[in-house]
């Protein structure tokens, strides 16, 4: 239980900094995180940083699939944690 808890704390720190380095990349018209990258990180448990990216660094806030489908995710990463918790 304790590795889940270290996993899902280093995959949201590294979805929010995703979220940060896109936006960084966008504004200097760089080479950008690919969208499939950005959804990947949230749908194995890093939809709550990237959530929380979203809000921070003000990115993706205008575009439906993400203010839908990163909070969609993140219903399911819980959900799923609270599966694996309920049978530990």
């Amino acid at each position: 239980m304790l590795y889940l808890f270290y996993y899902l704390v280093a995959i949201n720190v590294i979805a929010f900094f995703m979220m940060g380095y896109d936006k960084t990349q966008a504004m200097h018209k760089e080479r950008r995180v690919p969208e499939k990258r950005l959804f990947g990180v949230a749908a194995i448990g890093g939809a709550f940083g990237m959530l929380m990216g979203m809000r921070v660094f003000r990115h993706k806030t205008k575009h439906r699939s993400f203010t839908a489908g990163v909070p969609a995710l993140l219903a399911v990463n819980v959900i799923l944690v609270l599966v694996y918790w309920g049978n530990s």
